[in-house]
């Protein structure tokens, strides 16, 4: 079932007074339930897409449709509840905040959507016993690991049971094989939950395990694989 529909969609943003596109005429739709990996160089429009696609900046050209709305034809309040219902998001940095513990960390999540303490808790606390960090979850985020970190970052974007998570290169700070671990996880609680996970990286090994592979170049897709 399509969760995700792009149509004709150009990004200009205003610079240094040009006009620069990030984006050129982009469509595609996505399904929900698949994982799917954006990949292309540095400046290629991948973190302009997925901003896009989570309803955090409009396009100046096309549409931008989840589940058959068009998200930017909404007016601003409809659209934060949308964005806050639907997304999870993972960014390279994971803001966390630095005064809370782990476990703190993703139960604010769901505090912030005004959900019952208890159940944040209980929530919180299995997501974090599965990624690996059951004796962390009591540590601040200065006391681990980037790699531990980010799967707390990870927890936190899971928190909500978002139909949709948007990870921006999500391990571009990590070393290899920590960022694998983070792929790993990411891939195994989005398919454990149902989840729909697009991910933007430069990293190609990982676009083998994704069911779909964008590849961008120059603000247009140039190849679309399933």
């Amino acid at each position: 079932m399509e969760i995700i529909r792009i149509e004709k969609v150009t990004k200009v943003f205003h610079m240094d007074g040009e006009d620069v596109r990030a984006l050129r005429d982009v469509s595609f739709t996505l399904d929900a339930g698949d994982i799917t990996v954006i990949l292309g160089p540095s400046g290629s429009g991948k973190s302009t897409l997925l901003t896009l696609m989570g309803g955090l900046s409009s396009p100046s050209e096309g549409r931008v449709l989840c589940k058959g709305k068009s998200l930017y034809d909404m007016p601003g309040e409809e659209l934060a509840l949308w964005r806050n219902k639907l997304f999870g998001f993972v960014f390279q940095s994971h803001h966390l905040m630095p005064e809370l513990t782990a476990l703190e960390n993703v139960i604010l999540a769901g505090q912030i959507a005004r959900r019952e303490f208890g159940i944040c808790q209980e929530r919180a606390a299995a997501l974090l016993y599965h990624v690996g960090l059951k004796d962390r979850m009591n540590h601040k985020p200065g006391e681990l690991s980037g790699g531990e970190q980010q799967r707390v970052a990870v927890c936190r974007a899971l928190m909500n049971e978002p139909e949709i998570i948007l990870a921006d290169e999500p391990t571009g700070n990590l070393d290899v094989k920590t960022a694998e671990g983070i792929h790993d996880v990411l891939w195994e609680l989005c398919q454990k939950e149902g989840r729909t996970l697009i991910v933007v990286t430069h990293h190609e090994p990982l676009a083998k395990r994704a069911d779909h592979i964008l590849t961008l170049h120059a603000g247009q897709v140039t190849k679309k694989k399933s």
